[in-house]
């Protein structure tokens, strides 16, 4: 008989990280134009001078190229809201956590879903974006 193996994890944050999880889910909007508080002054606070990201597009951005898109986009705001869910937080080294999620963006033709996720480490009792990367997904249905 054969078994059935399940594509997705089950994730579950544990009850310890529960307060980290919301941390983190009010923090990471600076990584989306379309929502408020995603201010270069707010992105300059809590984003690491180490910090680069992947884009979905695979391409490789500095700190300082983040940081001038994000005061672009801000000159021409969106009305589109932008849709996170799933979100997922896990220590992966002492003070080190990896928050996960989906990000669901309006387009012209149909939106755009992408898997998130943001390093952030604690240093001095606030949290620092370490790390960015954003996956489109293929299969949105996925």
């Amino acid at each position: 008989m054969k078994t059935q193996t399940t594509m997705e994890p089950t994730l579950r944050v544990p009850d310890s990280l529960i307060p980290v999880l919301h941390e983190l889910q009010r923090l990471e909007p600076i990584f989306h134009a379309a929502h408020q508080n995603a201010t270069p002054q707010q992105f300059e606070a809590v984003v690491a001078p180490e910090f680069w990201e992947i884009g979905a597009s695979g391409r490789n951005y500095s700190r300082a190229f983040a940081l001038s898109v994000l005061a672009e986009r801000q000159q021409t705001p969106t009305e589109a809201a932008w849709q996170t869910s799933d979100f997922h937080a896990a220590e992966v080294a002492p003070q080190t956590y990896l928050l996960t999620y989906t990000l669901v963006q309006p387009g012209q033709h149909a939106p755009r879903t992408t898997r998130r996720m943001t390093l952030w480490q604690r240093r001095d009792g606030a949290f620092k974006a370490l790390f960015h990367q954003g996956t489109v997904v293929v299969d949105s249905a996925a």
